[in-house]
């Protein structure tokens, strides 16, 4: 998988995901031994929570970009969490993404 390759290359010590990100990997998970997968992997990367200053963020962003992109407040939040921790933020979704003021994609 093109993914865990990426990551293994950047190191699992130098990745940080938002608890939104968490989420969706775990709703994504096909079955339990997925999801057993999924948990032991995460474990090797540093979970950043969500705080009040990415929940208010994220809002401004849902509320500036809803009608022009289509912004969710699953996407918000990560960006949010990118921009406010300055870290680049790595997706398959650019097109979701690109647009927002501050963020830095990750370019491999």
């Amino acid at each position: 998988m093109v993914v865990r390759e990426e990551l293994e290359k950047i190191g699992y010590e130098n990745i940080a995901v938002s608890d939104v990100t968490r989420a969706e990997l775990f709703y994504g998970a096909a079955n339990k031994t997925e999801l057993q997968m999924i948990r032991r992997d995460l474990q090797k990367i540093t979970v950043l929570h969500i705080n009040p200053a990415i929940s208010t963020m994220a809002v401004e962003l849902v509320e500036q970009f809803c009608l022009s992109h289509k912004t969710d407040l699953e996407d918000a939040l990560i960006a949010a969490t990118s921009i406010l921790h300055r870290m680049e933020l790595y997706t398959l979704n650019v097109k979701d993404f690109i647009f927002l003021p501050d963020i830095k994609l990750y370019r491999p």
